[in-house]
């Protein structure tokens, strides 16, 4: 779908450009110098002032470094803390009002690489306006982009202080699960089009903490669109979905129609709340011991020595759109 035009208003760009005057010429004396997750480097003369956060796992993650205060800022589904729900709205995070975004007078964009239109960076950045992408891939990327949003807002202390307990959070699980026997897990984010993770996705990162084992790890895609058929040659211990709310989805127990996929015989039918799985933020850890604790019910179902169960094709689902993530 072409979309419209992009327009700005004259004053609104004066502002913008007026705020990059304010912070100084980063080149000639950047107070703070870091790497942002795409390998771009960004450069403050002082801490941020002004942040418009361009993703809801992005709102969630600058109040957990300590920045909430400095959010002038945010897209539809920031709404953790309830604080953040009472944010100035600039549209949502694949159709962003550029125009609200100047008018806030950011110093500081923080944008979401997979999910933000690069066309909407690109004009944000030709405003003279700095942009800091976050595109968390595992665990570790949490933590390392707690500390990286806490330089960039200069609340350091509380930031570093989230990462270290986050990252001993996080050795706990892996030190209580990790080891333990490998579980065949396949994680449906969505149904029509029926739609999964490879093992580059931080979700895929979790079922690992988890001692799981992806069924579509080597997919090329981060977010590939399956077919039925695919899912019993598969043929998972497990199936976990997550939906779009606090309340299990119908489709999830749509499995149980095939008794000869191991997931369903078993009865390992799991449904986590997306926000806890699907949010780049340190409640991913929420989601992760349900998760834990879900491959760990599946392990004690198991049945010495029984048989491989043969999976049998079926016809794939008939392709529906996506609804809007909430990461």
């Amino acid at each position: 779908m072409r979309l419209p035009p992009f327009r700005i208003s004259t004053a609104a760009a004066s502002a913008a450009f007026a705020t990059l005057l304010a912070l100084g010429s980063p080149a000639a004396a950047a107070g703070i110098e870091l790497e942002d997750d795409t390998g771009r480097k960004l450069a403050l003369a002082a801490p941020a002032q002004r942040i418009v956060s361009l993703a809801p796992h992005v709102t969630e993650m600058l109040f957990a470094a300590g920045a909430g205060e400095r959010v002038v800022g945010a897209v539809d589904y920031s709404d953790y803390p309830e604080a953040a729900q009472r944010i100035t709205r600039v549209g949502g995070y694949t159709r962003i009002d550029l125009e609200a975004v100047a008018a806030l007078r950011p110093d500081l964009v923080i944008g979401w690489q997979s999910g933000n239109r690069e066309g909407d960076l690109a004009r944000l950045q030709a405003l003279g306006i700095p942009v800091y992408l976050s595109e968390p891939r595992n665990l570790e990327d949490v933590a390392r982009n707690l500390e990286r949003l806490g330089r960039l807002a200069g609340s350091e202390h509380t930031a570093q202080a989230a990462a270290s307990t986050f990252r001993a959070r996080r050795e706990h699980l892996a030190a209580t699960y990790s080891g333990r026997d490998k579980v065949r897990v396949f994680y449906q984010i969505w149904d029509r089009p029926l739609m999964t993770v490879n093992d580059r996705h931080l979700i895929a990162d979790v079922i690992r903490l988890c001692g799981g084992a992806n069924v579509f790890g080597e997919v090329a895609h981060l977010t590939p669109t399956i077919g039925v058929e695919a899912v019993l040659a598969a043929n998972p211990e497990v199936i976990v979905a997550s939906g779009m709310g606090e309340a299990r989805p119908e489709w999830l127990d749509q499995w149980a129609r095939w008794p000869q996929l191991e997931a369903a015989h078993r009865d390992n039918l799991f449904f986590i709340p997306p926000e806890l799985i699907q949010r780049h933020t340190p409640r991913i850890l929420d989601g992760a011991e349900r998760l834990c604790g879900q491959i760990d019910t599946a392990r004690s179902r198991r049945t010495r020595g029984a048989a491989a169960l043969t999976p049998s094709a079926a016809p794939a689902p008939t392709p529906a759109p996506a609804p809007a993530r909430k990461d």
